[in-house]
């Protein structure tokens, strides 16, 4: 049984049950974040699920951490965006995920240079919305070469 929020939205990502996954990579699931203060914040979700990159094999680790910065490659072209903040905490949730956030030219100078979390209310932030973020979900599939569970 499902323990922690990363491991319910595993088996929602397996059984395709998840509308916000975007596709199986080769170390995990990416999905887009439940909300978007920052357009194209995407999380991977390492699958089979461990509690921390430091309990991975080696080759797995390397996956993991390419696919991560594949996910970034595909973002900053995809969106635009300035750069990538790449943040694996796993304090919360002790299941390996990384968050993946564009940074943009057009946010506030005090905003753009600390974490996410903290420059902006993620809670308030516009929730994901299937039939807006298709288009970048569909272009990251593409780019990316993946596809959700089932498909």
């Amino acid at each position: 049984m499902p323990e922690n929020p990363i491991q319910k939205r595993l088996v929602l990502a397996r059984n395709g049950q998840d509308p916000r996954v975007i596709g199986r990579m080769e170390s995990g699931w990416l999905v887009l974040a439940d909300t978007q203060p920052l357009a194209g914040y995407c999380i991977l979700m390492a699958d089979p699920d461990v509690e921390s990159l430091n309990a991975m094999p080696e080759a797995a680790r390397l996956r993991y951490l390419s696919d991560t910065v594949r996910v970034g490659d595909a973002l900053l072209q995809v969106t635009g965006a300035e750069r990538i903040n790449y943040e694996t905490w796993c304090n919360l949730a002790p299941s390996l995920h990384t968050h993946i956030v564009p940074r943009y030219a057009h946010e506030a100078p005090t905003q753009r240079v600390l974490p996410m979390c903290v420059a902006y209310d993620v809670a308030r932030a516009r929730p994901f919305d299937g039939d807006a973020d298709a288009p970048l979900m569909n272009a990251l599939r593409k780019l990316l070469d993946i596809t959700p569970a089932g498909v």
